[in-house]
């Protein structure tokens, strides 16, 4: 019953985004759309692609939200972390299961406490901005939208456990997306993530694990369909294309933190990768093993798991413990791998 309850509660909050997508789409009469979400809106776009697939060309998905399944590795390494973080993670996620989203937290404040940690936030967490005016801005930018009466914010506790796990992960939702196409290739996703992103890339490549096995078995059904003269048509669709990048030197706010690479990880993603300029820095693209090794005639400027690991630093706060195990480990096989990967970003 709970389950059932929780289903509605995520299809409820859900529809109020991807109906309001759709309008604005019929109001345009835009038959077909490259989708691209930002965190949430990485989440509402696979949202949208389940319901109306018809109308999807293909997903963008960077630093997308609700991707992976909550694991008990995550909660061991939350208590490996040292006590300050984790009185604030225990405090972030007692008043998000209350309600109280990040801009209701805000406007309970007096105004010059409020002002006062948007720009700390903007200070501490963007410092690639160096531009006190470019900061100035955005931080007022930032402020005045948390001010604003609360709207879509609401829809963070419905969707979302606290540590923003969603209640229906996107790890298994992705791979049954559908295609309106006739041809023998499903949709096109792509994740970007930051390379020091809090979102877990591993979720990217878990996706494309599952789509890759999915892919696999739809061959198969359509090699024996073929030599059993069944009818192409009858048969189900095969799942979508999973594609992972990482862009250097950025953080879940990739497109403020390392803005060339990110435009540059957008513009390949939307099909463009031969049309960028010489000096314009390319995103690094990840696969997951079973991809690399079925694909062995592929670019090899694709990295696989253990490329995928060594070039993705985590969180601020889950840098410092990683950065104490490598200094351990020595020059060990982790310290090897990462120097492999720079060779081939070299």
């Amino acid at each position: 019953l709970k389950s059932l309850q929780t289903k509605r509660q995520v299809s409820s909050a859900e529809s109020f985004f991807v109906e309001s997508l759709e309008s604005w789409r019929r109001q345009h009469d835009l038959p077909k759309l490259t989708l691209a979400g930002h965190s949430m809106g990485g989440y509402l776009s696979v949202a949208y692609a389940e319901k109306y697939p018809q109308h999807v060309e293909k997903l963008i998905l960077l630093s997308p939200v609700g991707v992976p399944e909550r694991q008990t590795e995550d909660e061991n390494r939350i208590s490996s972390l040292p006590f300050y973080v984790r009185a604030m993670i225990k405090t972030a996620r007692y008043l998000f299961n209350k309600g109280v989203t990040p801009g209701a937290f805000l406007r309970s404040l007096p105004n010059s406490k409020s002002k006062q940690m948007v720009d700390g936030y903007v200070l501490n967490r963007l410092p690639s901005i160096t531009c006190p005016e470019e900061r100035k801005h955005l931080s007022e930018y930032l402020y005045q939208n948390s001010m604003l009466p609360g709207s879509g914010e609401y829809c963070l506790p419905e969707i979302l456990e606290a540590g923003a796990f969603a209640k229906i992960p996107l790890v298994n939702r992705i791979p049954n997306l559908k295609t309106d196409s006739e041809g023998k290739e499903g949709m096109e996703v792509h994740f970007v993530y930051g390379q020091n992103d809090w979102m877990d890339f591993r979720g990217g490549l878990e996706v494309q694990r599952l789509c890759h096995q999915r892919q696999v078995e739809w061959e198969q059904q359509s090699r024996e369909n073929n030599d059993s003269g069944g009818d192409n048509n009858s048969k189900v669709q095969p799942p979508p294309k999973i594609h992972v990048h990482g862009v250097r030197d950025a953080s879940h706010l990739l497109m403020l933190d390392n803005p060339r690479e990110f435009n540059s990880a957008l513009i390949v993603a939307a099909g463009g990768h031969d049309k960028l300029p010489p000096n314009m820095p390319r995103p690094v693209e990840f696969a997951c093993d079973e991809v690399i090794t079925a694909s062995y005639n592929r670019d090899r400027n694709i990295l696989g798991e253990e490329g995928a690991v060594a070039f993705f630093r985590g969180a601020r706060f889950n840098r410092g413990r990683k950065q104490q195990v490598e200094e351990a480990q020595g020059a060990g096989e982790d310290g090897l791998e990462e120097k492999k990967v720079e060779e081939q970003l070299a």
